[in-house]
């Protein structure tokens, strides 16, 4: 239950008199913890002294959410590339699905947000990126 400091969902309690403050200080500093602990030292010393969780999540997400497109080119060659040769055919299916799931992170497919008929640009957006 500590993916909610993270989205922002359990929002920062900034009052030290409040009851809630060190549960809340003392989780949000777990999950900071966590998150320096996994990334590169680089990036670490740019968001250890960041406070709030969220906020360093969000500026990781900032940073390496953006869409490399020479990559993703170069995914779409290497995936249209690939040929069994000598291969196993689970070899090949192993290569082929590790390509795809790289090619996925850049490419994501949006959620649709309509709670009834989709009535937003979910679909046609989802197909604009997977065609």
């Amino acid at each position: 239950m500590k993916y909610e400091f993270v989205d922002g969902t359990i929002e920062p309690i900034d009052d030290d008199f409040d009851p809630l403050f060190r549960p809340w200080n003392r989780c949000n500093n777990l999950v900071h913890s966590w998150i320096v602990n996994s990334v590169s030292p680089s990036i670490a010393q740019s968001i250890i002294f960041m406070e709030n969780t969220c906020d360093v999540w969000n500026d990781l997400k900032e940073r390496f959410s953006q869409g490399d497109l020479v990559r993703v080119s170069k995914l779409m060659q290497e995936i249209y590339a690939l040929q069994q040769d000598s291969k196993t055919v689970i070899a090949f299916c192993f290569e082929l699905k590790i390509l795809w799931e790289e090619l996925e992170i850049y490419m994501s497919v949006p959620n649709c947000v309509c709670r009834v008929r989709c009535s937003c640009e979910f679909m046609r957006s989802a197909r604009q990126n997977h065609t």
